[in-house]
């Protein structure tokens, strides 16, 4: 076994039994699946969790760049993309982080700048336990996917 890190990462979080707020570790999935049937799978690492946790800055150590995938409310677009620079976010707590907080954890562990890091955040409406992405989710994941094949490296161009 090789003790070498991927050099992408790729880290969606979500309650899969919340409706909507499925739609990261949704998305995650369905890439590491790409991944496995193509030639990056070697290069990916993908992970999934319900929140983000303060040892997840770990995670990031020795990575190139890193995608984190979470569903949103208020979004107009399907989906949208955003650098996440590090921050110390105003009431963090050691049980759940903004990816910001994450960041400023991994700097103050490491004395160094994290990997360059990306957002990408899918239109979301519904959160009801025990009810499944709705229709409207699912076709934004879809979109959403497309634009994360392509940060992976798995397809030749990132969609607009």
């Amino acid at each position: 076994m090789s003790s070498r890190v991927a050099p992408l990462l790729v880290f969606g979080w979500g309650n899969p039994s919340r409706g909507d707020d499925a739609l990261g570790p949704l998305l995650v999935e369905r890439l590491a699946d790409q991944a496995q049937a193509q030639r990056g799978a070697g290069r990916l690492e993908c992970l999934t969790d319900f929140q983000l946790q303060v040892e997840h800055a770990l995670d990031l150590v020795g990575r190139e760049r890193v995608l984190f995938v979470d569903a949103a409310i208020g979004l107009q677009t399907p989906f949208a993309v955003s650098k996440v620079h590090p921050a110390a976010v105003a009431g963090f707590t050691t049980h759940a982080l903004a990816p910001e907080a994450l960041l400023q954890v991994y700097r103050d562990l490491e004395r160094a700048e994290p990997p360059p890091c990306t957002l990408l955040a899918i239109r979301a409406q519904h959160f009801e336990l025990g009810e499944a992405p709705g229709e409207q989710a699912l076709a934004d994941l879809t979109l959403a996917l497309a634009w994360a094949t392509a940060w992976a490296g798995l397809t030749e161009e990132i969609p607009a």
